[in-house]
């Protein structure tokens, strides 16, 4: 009698203690989510009021648009190096990448022509609405590309260790918590996969040229855009990278000429910049870029359409 009781007493016992423990779990969850999020509410407000305007070439997005002859030929450049495969036609094929901070889908799209499949998030509702109607003009694209509401955070538990590659291009110098938002970079990476991150430095001439003249003078991005304050010095990257299982490959500035509304590579990283890391990963295993192609004479640089 008093061996039955007892079984009953822990039997009790152990089910309230699972419940109450799952209860813990998820409280944390939640508060860890929306307490210590790398989403800043802000930065949101102020690109809620420019979603429907990323495709105007000519409007508030038009640095970004041209940005993309020099970033897609770095990160496309970038992974074939690392790869000894050929493939005609699509050189990104099979490479699984994710466009974190994707807006309406600028970069997504010419990656996903390249071949690679794509994955946008973006915290904003706006921006997806945009970018879901945008790239269902093109049925390839609408194959290679997903994209979703979320923060990264919040894909992380899904996620761990799927991409083969991470693009945040001009997103950090807008995130609430840049080292968290490296940790959810490293958890969502495969071993010895790619980080691309294009950003400002924090300089008097990042200052000078990226708001003063670049908001309040020439109106080339809207007023407010940019917090001075929040502009990371590749210093400051390369040291969160590190410490977080990342090895920095390469670093090189960047430039935009307002008067012909082009980039280019320069040495000084006095103003913008582009990094790749790669993740750490065991010695021997498969590369993540072993399913790349060498390009040819006849894949179009920009990964743009070439009718």
């Amino acid at each position: 009698m008093f061996d039955v009781a007892y079984f009953y007493f822990i039997n009790y016992y152990l089910k309230n203690y699972r419940y109450a423990l799952s209860l813990f779990r998820f409280t944390v969850k939640r508060l860890f989510s929306t307490s210590h999020s790398s989403v800043d509410s802000k930065e949101m407000k102020k690109f809620q009021l420019l979603a429907h305007k990323w495709w105007d070439e000519e409007g508030e997005y038009s640095a970004l648009h041209s940005m993309n002859d020099i970033r897609v030929p770095f990160i496309r450049d970038t992974l074939l190096n690392m790869s000894s495969n050929y493939h005609l036609g699509n050189p990104l094929s099979g490479v699984k990448i994710l466009d974190v901070g994707c807006g309406g889908g600028l970069l997504s799209e010419p990656l996903g022509r390249l071949g690679a499949s794509v994955t946008g998030i973006d915290p904003l509702e706006d921006n997806i609405r945009t970018a879901d109607q945008h790239k269902s003009f093109d049925p390839v694209l609408a194959k290679r590309i997903q994209y979703k509401s979320s923060s990264l955070e919040e894909i992380v538990e899904e996620s761990m260790e799927t991409f083969d590659v991470i693009v945040a291009s001009e997103v950090v110098e807008h995130v609430a918590d840049l080292e968290m938002f490296i940790k959810c970079c490293s958890r969502v990476l495969k071993p010895e996969g790619s980080l691309f991150i294009t950003t400002i430095n924090k300089t008097q001439l990042s200052y000078i040229l990226g708001i003063v003249v670049a908001e309040k003078i020439m109106g080339i991005v809207p007023e407010g855009t940019h917090e001075w304050e929040k502009f990371v010095p590749p210093e400051e990257l390369e040291r969160l990278l590190e410490s977080n299982g990342f090895s920095v490959k390469t670093v090189n500035g960047m430039l935009y000429n307002p008067l012909s509304g082009s980039w280019s590579w320069m040495e000084s990283m006095s103003v913008n910049y582009a990094m790749h890391a790669v993740k750490s990963g065991a010695r021997g295993q498969s590369s993540p870029t072993d399913a790349l192609a060498i390009p040819t004479k006849s894949v179009d640089l920009q990964g743009n359409r070439t009718f």
